[in-house]
């Protein structure tokens, strides 16, 4: 984990700063901006990386020996235990910018969203014998996630509900089956 990353979990993202980084890895004031012209590039650097690391989880299901219903619900984990393990990380990636996303966390915000649509949709169409809208079908299911995790977060829920929530949510779009 790169140090900006271990401070932004363990300190938060007001702590964030090319001054503080530098002092922290023993370098002069001016050292990081060498790689970050500003804090801004800095932020958008580790949102870039959250969103490949979501993508390298997402990816590999793609192709995972797992059932139908499995994939998704391992996509949603995967989702859920991210939110819940890098929270700051999660909500600067979620956060709206007033300037839209920056192109450097493109690449890894269309790679996720690829590999999520084909694990949803593909594993959906199985389970239910129908075509779905993919991108339809992978937002909702992913507003879903972060709102578990958000949930989950807030205190508001126990975190063994999420897994639970998760299976809900799935079975509602496979076979239109509402929790009991």
């Amino acid at each position: 984990m790169v140090p900006a990353e271990v401070v932004l979990r363990e300190r938060g993202i007001e702590a964030l700063s090319l001054r503080e980084l530098a002092r922290d890895a023993g370098v002069s004031h001016g050292a990081p901006r060498s790689h970050f012209p500003d804090r801004a590039a800095l932020l958008d650097a580790l949102v870039a990386r959250g969103y490949e690391r979501l993508a390298d989880r997402a990816e590999a299901l793609v192709h995972a020996d797992l059932a139908p219903r499995e994939r998704p619900l391992a996509l949603g984990r995967a989702q859920l235990d991210f939110v819940l393990r890098d929270a700051a990380l999660a909500d600067l990636m979620y956060a709206a910018k007033a300037d839209g996303p920056s192109p450097a966390v493109e690449p890894g915000v269309q790679r996720l969203h690829a590999a999520s649509s084909t694990v949803v949709a593909t594993s959906l169409e199985m389970l239910r014998g129908e075509r779905v809208d993919p991108l339809r079908t992978t937002l909702l299911m992913s507003s879903l996630t972060q709102g578990i995790a958000a949930l989950i977060g807030s205190g508001r829920v126990p975190v063994e509900l999420g897994e639970v929530l998760l299976a809900d949510a799935l079975d509602l779009f496979a076979d239109g089956r509402l929790p009991g």
